[in-house]
């Protein structure tokens, strides 16, 4: 023992002090490799199961907590975590998976008429959605804390287990509210079997679905603006045959219209979750429809607004963007009340300067061209997102970036004096140009993310703008804060006129373009724009933006024809 006064040896301070670092060391080591361990079995577990899922008949996604009371459709006990399938709503916990996947079937996509000639239920028994109420009795189902009622996969109906029994032997499934836009499996296997595959064989075939059957497509570019497709694609599996879903990021849009032309001709609708440019890139795989002589199977295309800008969605009153604030049955119903318009397609062809021998480089417009801030803009946005994709996977995030880069282009200025490095014809027409930093070419009544471009403040007159009316509008604006002050209604832009053809030369330097929000740097060339093809579009005339409300105002209290919004296109036919 040590006095007090002694001095304590070396070594013995040095054996706390190392005692305190081991433990420390312990404490820190410890809990990451714990981590590490962890991670690694999920990472093999998750490996495991990616593979037992592609190998298996239903849709199976796994969750770590379910959203809503569960019970797993094999033991029927309480489960917070496991797997469920997206396609009929089976749920399992991992211990009862594989028995699950080999008792329980999923929606079948092709199988024949059931003995009366109809189309039987298919049952799933648990996990019914809240607020549903019985076929039979009329009750609500689902209310006992247990597995229990059943739920046909097809039409939507629950029925309570005690009311199973009082269904009539003969009741057949007829597919539910949605009847009208659902393929059903005997359809498929009906034309599975036929030798010559005529379209007259399919409009036979289709009597069988029902008066007004306009079956729908979902085209979901999971990739897009808020990263909502991958949940719409199951929230839409559910409603809809699987068959009808398809993911833009494992099959291209070309290949998923392929199912068109097993379909009555014009009988055909797509809704294309996604921005912009998705929308195009779909419309492009229509063209090449029409190239193969396909044009009866040309579907009518709608959209379900994923991306930043919209622009196309909002002039066909989709709305400027969809976060879920109205559930998939919604926006079925708004797609079978919605009306056909035409739409003006555009071919922008752009010839390098002294590059004689080499093809001009050939894209498609549906929305606008332009060339200066508002192109530098979407140039550094698109940069900037290829580097780092996983940044830009919130629509108010892209918004921010956006909103920064303009404020830089504000002070450095760098597309100033293109007045004098680009001309501009209209027509053929020369027309001369102020100083101007942009030139922005529209087909739609909105850009930059639902702004009324050639409208403006809206207390100027100007000439009324159509979808179809083989017209483009050409502005010019000062600069990237004349474009914000359009942007909130506080400024108007250089109307230059409108054209049916539009050709642009840069004469010198280097300018950043863009075609649809898809930009790119140009160097010395010549841009010329004309009419391309009519793409057939979905019009959805009960929901209004508060531009609409207010025009739809001011043409109450003083119709001019300016006031008025601009038409979506000719008159419109009941689709």
């Amino acid at each position: 023992m040590y006095k007090e006064g002694d001095e304590v040896p070396d070594d013995c301070g040095s054996r706390e002090e190392w005692t305190l670092l081991f433990w420390t060391s312990l404490a820190v080591i410890v809990p990451v490799i714990i981590t590490l361990w962890c991670s690694a079995q999920r990472s093999k577990r998750k490996t495991h199961m990616k593979d037992f899922f592609r190998k298996s008949k239903h849709g199976w996604h796994y969750t770590d907590l379910f959203n809503k009371p569960t019970y797993c459709c094999v033991c029927s006990q309480h489960i917070l975590q496991g797997a469920f399938c997206d396609c009929c709503g089976v749920c399992a916990d991992e211990q009862c998976l594989r028995r699950a996947d080999r008792i329980l079937l999923c929606k079948e996509i092709m199988a024949p008429c059931g003995p009366g000639g109809g189309m039987e239920h298919r049952w799933v028994r648990g996990n019914v959605p809240l607020a549903s109420y019985c076929a039979v009795c009329r009750q609500q189902c689902g209310t006992q804390p247990k597995l229990c009622d059943f739920r046909c996969v097809w039409c939507q109906n629950t029925v309570h287990d005690d009311c199973m029994d009082s269904l009539p032997d003969a009741d057949q499934c007829e597919l539910g509210e949605f009847h009208s836009l659902i393929i059903p499996p005997h359809y498929l296997y009906q034309v599975n079997k036929l030798r010559r595959r005529q379209p007259e064989e399919y409009s036979q075939l289709a009597s069988c679905c029902g008066s007004g059957w306009t079956p729908v497509l979902v085209l979901a570019n999971t990739r897009s603006g808020n990263n909502m497709g991958e949940a719409l694609l199951g929230e839409f599996r559910t409603v809809l045959n699987p068959v009808q879903v398809f993911d833009l990021s494992e099959l291209t849009p070309s290949k998923a219209l392929q199912l068109c032309t097993l379909l009555p001709p014009g009988s055909v609708r797509v809704l294309v979750c996604g921005g912009d440019g998705t929308v195009g890139w779909v419309l492009d795989a229509i063209d090449t429809m029409k190239l193969k002589g396909l044009d009866q199977f040309m579907p009518r295309v709608t959209i379900l607004p994923l991306g930043t800008g919209n622009d196309l969605s909002n002039t066909l009153g989709w709305g400027a963007g969809y976060a879920g604030e109205i559930p998939v049955e919604q926006v079925l119903r708004n797609i079978l009340d919605a009306e056909v318009v035409k739409m003006d397609r555009w071919k922008v062809q752009v010839a390098s300067k002294g590059l004689y021998f080499r093809k001009p480089k050939v894209l498609s417009m549906n929305n606008y061209f332009s060339v200066g801030p508002d192109a530098l803009m979407a140039l550094n946005f698109h940069t900037h997102r290829e580097k780092t994709p996983s940044f830009f996977s919130s629509r108010i995030v892209n918004k921010t970036v956006y909103f920064l880069y303009g404020t830089k282009d504000c002070l450095v200025q760098e597309c100033k004096d293109l007045d004098k490095r680009i001309e501009l014809e209209l027509d053929g027409e020369r027309v001369a140009l102020p100083s101007l930093e942009g030139i922005i070419v529209c087909n739609i009544g909105y850009w930059g993310g639902g702004c009324r471009l050639w409208e403006g403040m809206g207390d100027e007159p100007c000439p009324p703008t159509r979808l179809d009316d083989g017209l483009l509008e050409v502005v010019g604006v000062f600069g990237s804060f004349h474009c914000a002050q359009i942007q909130v209604k506080l400024a108007n832009p250089v109307r230059l006129g409108q054209a049916h053809t539009v050709r642009l030369v840069l004469k010198s330097s280097k300018m950043p373009m863009q075609v649809d929000g898809e930009p790119w740097a140009q160097g010395p060339c010549t841009i010329t724009i004309t009419h391309k093809t009519q793409a057939l579009m979905l019009y959805h005339s009960a929901e209004q933006t508060d531009d609409d409300d207010e025009s739809s105002a001011s043409e109450t209290e003083s119709p001019t024809p300016h006031d008025s919004p601009r038409p979506p296109g000719p008159a419109s036919a009941r689709a």
